[in-house]
């Protein structure tokens, strides 16, 4: 029974943390559509490093290494990458 508290202690610890990130990552998702469209709405476009070779990817129909190139040059996820370079295609 003493192992077992401490245990269900650390365990509940570990839920409420894990509670608490998936919170933080769906603000920060919103927070990013928001800007996204903000963006789109005053027609400004980020500056994508490597474009020219990303989009030479897509040309040669290398969508998988166009978004392998688009997440290495920006630090996007896999969705925004794949997006970002649907855009470009």
């Amino acid at each position: 029974m003493d192992i077992a508290v401490p245990f269900l202690i650390v365990f509940l610890g570990i839920i409420t943390i894990k509670i608490e990130i998936s919170r933080a990552d769906r603000r920060a998702a919103r927070l990013e559509r928001k800007l996204d469209l903000v963006l789109e709405h005053l027609d400004l476009h980020e500056e994508v490093p490597r474009r020219e070779e990303i989009v030479a990817l897509v040309r040669e129909g290398k969508r998988i290494q166009a978004v392998k190139a688009y997440r290495e040059a920006t630090g996007a996820g896999l969705a925004e990458a794949k997006q970002a370079v649907d855009r470009l295609g």
